[in-house]
């Protein structure tokens, strides 16, 4: 799901299309992949209390911490574009809204908030 959604600028990889690299075995650059591509890991890959279910190509959209925003972020594939409303991804963006992260699901260009009370909304 990284090999798609996410923009890779040292590649001129733009978010959306799956990266010229990515074969079906993984990545055929691997080992000369960017840093950038070295350095990220999504939230399922770190986070012990996510479950198995909630592996990105299963739901449509990887989780990710965004640093420069200070954002929990819900990635979705392009071909989910509203991977982020499924009941359990919601529940559990909702959930994370709750301990007072800001909450964003982005698809494409899209982007909604998604707030501790269950309402969400196109961010500005």
């Amino acid at each position: 799901m990284c090999c798609a959604v996410l923009e890779i600028e040292e590649l001129s990889k733009p978010a959306g299309p799956k990266c010229a690299d990515c074969g079906e075995a993984g990545c055929r650059i691997y080992a000369l992949r960017p840093q950038v591509c070295r350095d990220f890991e999504c939230e399922w890959l770190t986070s012990r209390s996510l479950p198995q279910r909630f592996r990105p190509d299963r739901i449509g959209a990887l989780f990710m911490e965004d640093g420069e925003y200070d954002e929990y972020r819900a990635v979705c594939a392009p071909s989910a574009p509203l991977a982020w409303r499924a009941p359990g991804v919601f529940a559990h963006l909702v959930g994370v809204a709750k301990s007072g992260r800001k909450v964003v699901a982005k698809a494409g260009l899209k982007a909604w908030r998604i707030y501790a009370s269950g309402e969400w909304g196109p961010t500005v």
